[in-house]
């Protein structure tokens, strides 16, 4: 699988780099994925994920609430 998130489905934006003279080529910005075990409570053992930051940060929230 390339870079995407495996929870959100996040992948790379589409942008321009500007020179000084303002020539515009096209460039990726890639999304901030991590690696993370996370422990699957249905499977009960630990799986590892590909996510983003701020998917991360949604689960982390989660957790809190419930």
């Amino acid at each position: 699988m390339g870079k995407q998130c495996q929870i959100t489905g996040k992948v790379f934006n589409n942008a321009y780099a500007v020179s000084h003279s303002h020539v515009r080529t096209k460039k990726r910005q890639h999304i901030n994925l991590q690696k993370k075990k996370i422990w699957s409570f249905s499977k009960n053992r630990w799986i590892t994920l590909t996510l983003s930051t701020k998917a991360l940060k949604s689960l982390n929230q989660m957790k809190i609430n419930i």
